[in-house]
């Protein structure tokens, strides 16, 4: 295999190994973990406190539906929220520091209870008897809470009480904080010793959020165990295989592109995680857990956190162990996270992200040039072989073992190696497919500003300007490659740059400026290193004389 040939195999693995990975992230079936539920946590209350009881085998409720209350408003300085007093459900979610996808003027709605364009919410509750489910009705102080400014945290207290057993379940809103304290308090004042279950589940269609074609995204279930670590769970299989774990660590959670919202249980409190299908469209995923009995007259603290947000690996790191994991970098995130860190670590110096990305490459490219220049100066020798290797082609026409044989003794006496450049290719290719996958998924990068036409890096070039200098770029670096003598591989070499550029076209701003940047820097190195092999090349026809 020549140079040439194996240069359009490394570039066509390289789009395949995307696609591929691409294809895997969205369609890959689900990981499941199954183990043996302990008897003791077995769900002894009655089916109707739950419907469906997280475990039962029954029939999917085609009628499935989130029962109205009363909504209680609660403004914060990064949420919007509304609270339902039927169950005390987090019914809608609107994040004040993001904006909408497909409007600059509204911001971003996370959680919500609307049949459209999405369903997704946060329930929890109790099981056992006189105990509220996320169908019971409580009751509040007030309508609407707000945070004042220089208030660090906003409780919102919501009560219930049935048979003299009082429950009070307190939402604590924190400042600058995606993180929210969600804790039940149970007073016993009956006569009877109570032995209470306590559930925290996710409520999700499976039709939004879903990306496109071109850029897929995931979105579905996921949970952490010290044991299991993180797994995602695909809606599909949730109806398949139920999911059934049973730990004493761990949180489970709702995946979307840029965001995530988790239940974080009480340390070291063993838990059961399950997923259900509710009817066609409607699931949940959920952890319930058996709490110590409590006597008459005895009381009851039970705490959890509901993570709520971007996924900013700062703030999910601070929540919870394994959260961070939810930025998902696919099979190369050995290698994208330590780039992400170089990468905001430049951030906090320029604080621009359109710069950093520029500033990164330029490390990127002086890390790997030492390996970069040995193809680069495989591809310049090439390009002066061009011509002979052309007259080899006139000479001996279709009799390639000949040819084969003739240009072999060529390189032999020019001392070239064409595999030489081989292995710096491949070496480098899993950091651009890191660099790919870092930069999808940076929440961060979502509706930053470069400058210019460019203000939302995640968001495609509205002009399409990026992706025509990447094409004229890829035109450029072709120009400067030696020229395959194959007429077959002379077409594929010029329609790559129209074709690589029509894919960009559908990529995020952010991921064009990285391929532009790069390119370019490529290209100055090609050019250098062909100016100094064909300077080489002439001074060695003229016997070494200027």
């Amino acid at each position: 295999m020549d140079i040439r040939r194996l240069v359009l195999f490394v570039i066509f693995s390289m789009s395949i190994l995307m696609l591929w990975d691409a294809w895997q992230r969205q369609h890959a079936p689900a990981q499941i973990v199954q183990q043996q539920v302990a008897s003791q946590n077995a769900d002894t209350t009655p089916k109707a406190n739950l419907e469906p009881s997280p475990n039962a085998n029954i029939a999917v409720d085609s009628d499935y539906k989130l029962q109205a209350g009363q909504r209680i408003s609660v403004t914060t300085d990064l949420y919007k929220a509304d609270i339902e007093t039927t169950g005390g459900d987090l019914r809608r979610l609107e994040l004040l520091k993001h904006r909408a996808a497909d409007n600059d003027k509204t911001n971003f709605i996370l959680l919500d209870d609307a049949a459209k364009p999405m369903t997704y919410v946060a329930q929890t509750g109790l099981l056992g008897a006189d105990l509220p489910t996320h169908k019971s009705l409580f009751s509040s102080a007030a309508t609407q809470y707000q945070m004042q400014e220089g208030q660090d945290a906003l409780e919102v207290r919501l009560s219930a009480i049935s048979n003299g057993v009082a429950v009070d379940k307190i939402y604590t809103f924190h400042r600058n904080k995606y993180a929210i304290d969600v804790n039940y308090e149970i007073k016993n004042g009956s006569a009877s010793v109570i032995m209470p279950t306590v559930y925290y589940q996710i409520v999700h269609d499976s039709a939004s959020n879903q990306g496109s074609k071109f850029m897929p995204t995931f979105t579905g279930g996921s949970y952490f165990t010290e044991s299991t670590k993180f797994k995602k769970l695909a809606f599909k299989n949730m109806d398949k295989e139920p999911l059934k774990v049973t730990a004493n660590d761990g949180w489970i959670g709702l995946l979307q592109h840029y965001f995530v919202s988790a239940w974080i249980p009480k340390d070291g409190l063993a838990r059961e995680f399950y997923t259900e299908k509710l009817n066609e469209h409607i699931y949940r995923i959920g952890t319930k857990s058996t709490l110590p009995s409590i006597a008459p007259g005895a009381s009851l603290v039970v705490p959890a956190r509901l993570y709520s947000g971007p996924q900013t690996k700062h703030d999910l790191s601070e929540t919870a162990p394994g959260l961070e994991y939810t930025v998902d970098y696919g099979w190369l995130t050995v290698v994208a996270a330590p780039l992400f860190w170089v990468l905001s670590k430049i951030h906090s110096l320029v604080n621009n992200w359109g710069v950093a990305i520029i500033l990164l490459t330029l490390m990127i490219k002086a890390a790997f040039y030492p390996l970069s220049a040995k193809s680069y100066r495989s591809m310049a020798q090439m390009r002066e072989l061009a011509p002979r290797l052309e007259a080899l082609k006139q000479k001996f026409g279709d009799d390639r073992q000949k040819m084969q044989m003739a240009m072999m003794d060529i390189y032999k006496t020019e001392k070239i190696n064409p595999m030489s450049g081989c292995l710096p290719i491949l070496i480098q290719i899993p950091v651009f497919i890191s660099l790919y996958w870092m930069l999808l998924g940076s929440v961060e990068l979502r509706h930053a500003p470069f400058f210019g036409w460019i203000q939302d890096l995640s968001a495609v070039d509205p002009y399409y300007i990026l992706p025509i200098i990447m094409g004229i770029s890829m035109i450029i670096q072709t120009k400067l490659n030696p020229k395959p003598t194959d007429p077959i591989q002379a077409k594929v070499m010029t329609w790559m740059p129209v074709i690589f550029s029509a894919f960009f076209f559908f990529f995020p701003s952010g991921l064009v400026l990285y391929w532009v940047v790069n390119n370019i820097i490529s290209i100055w190195q090609q050019w250098y290193v062909n100016r100094s092999i064909h300077a080489a090349a002439l001074l060695k026809k003229s016997g070494g004389k200027h």
